[in-house]
This record gives C-alpha cells, structure tokens and sequence, in this order.
C-alpha cells in the first residue's frame, strides 16, 4: 500500500483507497454564550451525516430579523471543518461584528465523495435553513429573504455553484442577496500565464491534485465545477446573478484566477461585482490567524457588503435598539 496522493499535514490518499486526514486543533459544541454570541452543532441531513455549525450574535436587543450568512469551508474539497479552530475563530469574530446569523456547512468530502456531492450538501443547508425557520429557536430572528453565501477557497467555488443552483430552482424559497467569496477556488486545462512560470511548479502540482480528487472519475480540469466558462447559465440567468465581492490576497497564487472570475462575471453582465485585494497577504490568511488586524478588517468590509445589500433604501441599519 503506497501513498498516491498527499497534502503533507492534512491528508493523505493510499492505493487501496484508503483516506487518512490530519486535523488541526478543533473547538467542540457548546450552547454558552462567549464574546457576545453562541454557537452550537446541528444536524442537516442525519442520513448523509451532513452537519454544520450555527453562530447567534447576542440578539437581546434586537427590534427586527436579521439577516444570515451561510459559510463554506476552503480544503480542496478534501480537507476542512466548521469545527476548525481557525474557522470557529475566523465565524465567531464575525457574526459579532456584524451582528448576523452565520450557519458554516461540514459537506461531505472527496475523494470519498466527489463533486457535485459538496453542492448537493451545500445546497441542502438552504433547504434546512427554510424547513426549520418555525422550529429551531435560533433562526427566530432569520430573514430568509436576506441570506447571503460565502466561503474561502473551495468554499467560495461552492458558493458561486449554490448560487447558480438556487437562481435555477423554481422550487427554493431562500433567496440570495449576495456572494463574499474569499480567495476562490478555480481553474481549467488551460494554463494561465502565472501557472505556466517555471516557479509555480509546486503550487500547480498541488492544485492539480485536489482537482484529481475532487471532480468526477473521468472529468478534467474542463469540468463545470472546476471551470465556471463552461457553466450552462444564460444571459438572462447571468443579469439576475446576485451581487458579488471578491476578495483576493496579495500573495495567494490564486490570487490570479480570482481576479479572472471577477472579470468573467463583470463580462457576462453580473449587476455588481466588487474586487478587494489584501496586500502582503496569503492564501486564507484569515483561517490561520483569525484575530490579526488584516483579519477583522475583512470582517468589516463583509459586514458592511451585506448590511449595504440587505436594507431597503431609507430605512437605515437595523442592528438593534
């Protein structure tokens, strides 16, 4: 038995199939309330063992629903948690600078289970989120009608693909207001310009790897879910995409398929594409260090992107009382 396929520290892939996963330090369920928000663990799909984490901000003083924030782990699609340190961090931080709901989707991971399984998962959040709006006391304050998806890495790759699923689903009653992709997860058989330099070699290797993981036996880097160009999406369809920021690092290799997307996108007619970039910094910088100064203020630029998108013209912030 040898090892075909490794993500040293994290994974790895052995010849008879068998997956093992390194996970960094973890944060357990709980229902206390810390730093002005809780957060507990809750179950999707009991079948699937699909699970995610649910943030509340301190509400007390609330007048008004607030809207929520549904979040995707990055991993290549292999790896990741909502109970990673750095993500219940990176949420927890968040969801009291913004004052949102945040739910962070666990979806089932490759190679185990290959896409479109992750976009199936992710989608099923949404379907939750409506089917427990009356039931889970937590969501009481939920506006479905202002939900907004997000996530880094792989996980801003399945925000776009959930996106495209909702805006196609006559049969969805959550609707998305907008995407915050962090640092997205993109590629094809084409190479760009930067992953053709002679010092990108470990960085495409590494790439080239959670793709051959993650998209079905017998696709290529051509795969819709890998290459959005080939995503059957109409002109029309394309004018109704949600507003759309991109956030970028200035030291990320990917930081060049971001810009693209955003580029794509503005091309194909999307209303508002927003593209911010964080200098000297790395890929999910935010993941790795959660509390540092470029980290809260991504916070602030996402809380101010969804309370500028979620509040009808005249009415002001609806934080609270």
């Amino acid at each position: 038995m040898s090892i075909i396929a490794e993500a040293p520290g994290f994974l790895q892939v052995f010849s008879d199939g068998l997956v093992k996963r390194f996970s960094p330090e973890t944060i357990p369920s709980s229902t206390e309330s810390l730093y002005g928000y809780k957060f507990k663990d809750v179950t999707i799909d009991q079948n699937k063992q699909l699970a995610a984490r649910l943030f509340l901000p301190d509400t007390q003083n609330f007048t008004c629903q607030i809207p929520v924030l549904v979040y995707f782990h990055g991993g290549g699609f292999c790896i990741g948690s909502a109970t990673w340190l750095g993500y219940h961090k990176f949420l927890g931080g968040l969801t009291v600078a913004s004052k949102f709901i945040i739910l962070s989707v666990d979806y089932r991971l490759a190679p185990e289970n290959r896409l479109p399984i992750a976009y199936e998962d992710c989608y099923s959040s949404l379907e939750w989120l409506y089917s427990q709006m009356n039931s889970e006391p937590w969501l009481k304050l939920a506006d479905l009608s202002q939900v907004f998806l997000s996530g880094d890495s792989a996980g801003g790759n399945i925000a776009h693909q959930v996106a495209i699923k909702t805006m196609k689903s006559r049969d969805c009653n959550v609707k998305i207001k907008g995407l915050l992709l962090i640092h997205p997860f993109f590629g094809s058989e084409k190479r760009t310009d930067k992953e053709m330099d002679d010092g990108a070699a470990k960085h495409v290797a590494m790439n080239d790897m959670f793709w051959r993981l993650s998209i079905p036996e017998g696709s290529n880097r051509d795969y819709f879910g890998c290459n959005y160009e080939m995503q059957d999406v109409s002109a029309a369809e394309w004018y109704e995409f949600p507003a759309v920021v991109v956030y970028v690092a200035g030291l990320d290799f990917l930081n060049e398929r971001g810009v693209m997307y955003a580029e794509f996108l503005r091309k194909k007619g999307v209303k508002e594409v927003i593209l911010e970039e964080a200098e000297g910094e790395s890929h999910v910088f935010h993941v790795y260090h959660p509390e540092a100064e470029a980290t809260c203020l991504l916070q602030r630029h996402m809380s101010e992107f969804i309370w500028n998108h979620c509040i009808p013209e005249g009415q002001g912030n609806c934080n609270s009382s």
